[in-house]
């Protein structure tokens, strides 16, 4: 193939150079010599950098993809070349009818680059056409109300539980058990949660006998269900209070 030996004029991208190329030596697109288009496409980049013009990234990058074609093609198996090849051929392919639709809208324009026109009336037609499964429609309605349903307030039996929920104190609780040790001194520890009415009733109890036990009111005698709370000597007055405590509000 004749070397390039003319002063290269500025292109527009890779794609442009290459076609450029192929038409300059009657190349046939659809079978494009990889080996013989290489070197033309090399040798054009290298005078452009001679020639101190501004070289894209993009043009380097489409002359690392032609080398690597051409080092595919030399293999014993053409399989990737030949789809390298074939994903070129259909890129060139689209740039040059972008191109000539180009040629024939500049055709057109009369100098001007852009084109003008009144408005038109379009009639729409806005009749649905789809079909639906009944299962489909149901799941999409059940889906809309329960959508519904989510933005409006939670009921008033949602708050009833929260509303109504008893409180009740661990210092309730500190005062009944040392009432209760006070009239025998000692109890069985799970008596004290058997006679409990709620979960919270049982929780201040727990946290009751904890608090009796650091402040070594009382002391727990063995372990299971055979543990027994004992009420220690100088708490006995404290107890004594509580219980004349309890017997005027009776």
């Amino acid at each position: 193939m004749e070397k390039i030996s003319y002063k290269l004029p500025v292109f527009e991208g890779p794609m442009d150079l290459l076609l450029h190329l192929i038409s300059k030596h009657k190349l046939n697109i659809y079978d494009i010599p990889i080996l013989e288009l290489v070197e033309q496409y090399v040798d054009a980049v290298r005078q452009m950098q001679e020639e101190d013009m501004e070289v894209a990234s993009e043009f380097l990058e489409m002359a690392a993809r032609l080398v690597y074609m051409k080092t595919v093609s030399l293999l014993p198996v053409h399989e990737e070349a030949d789809q390298l090849k074939k994903e070129l051929t259909g890129e060139l392919l689209e740039y040059r009818d972008c191109q000539l639709m180009a040629q024939k809208l500049a055709a057109h324009t009369d100098g001007f680059d852009h084109y003008t026109r009144e408005p038109q009336v379009f009639e729409a037609d806005t009749t649905y056409t789809r079909l639906h499964e009944p299962e489909e429609l149901l799941r999409a309605y059940l889906s809309a109300v329960g959508k519904g349903k989510r933005r409006l307030p939670p009921p008033v039996e949602s708050f009833t539980a929260i509303v109504s929920h008893k409180i009740v104190s661990v210092g309730s609780k500190v005062a009944f058990i040392l009432r209760r040790l006070i009239r025998g001194q000692k109890q069985r520890l799970g008596s004290f949660f058997e006679i409990a009415p709620s979960r919270s009733d049982m929780v201040a109890t727990f946290l009751a006998m904890l608090e009796l036990m650091k402040a070594r009111r009382v002391r727990v005698d063995g372990d299971g269900e055979g543990a027994q709370v004992l009420l220690l000597r100088h708490s006995e007055k404290q107890a004594h209070f509580f219980e004349a405590e309890e017997a005027e509000h009776l």
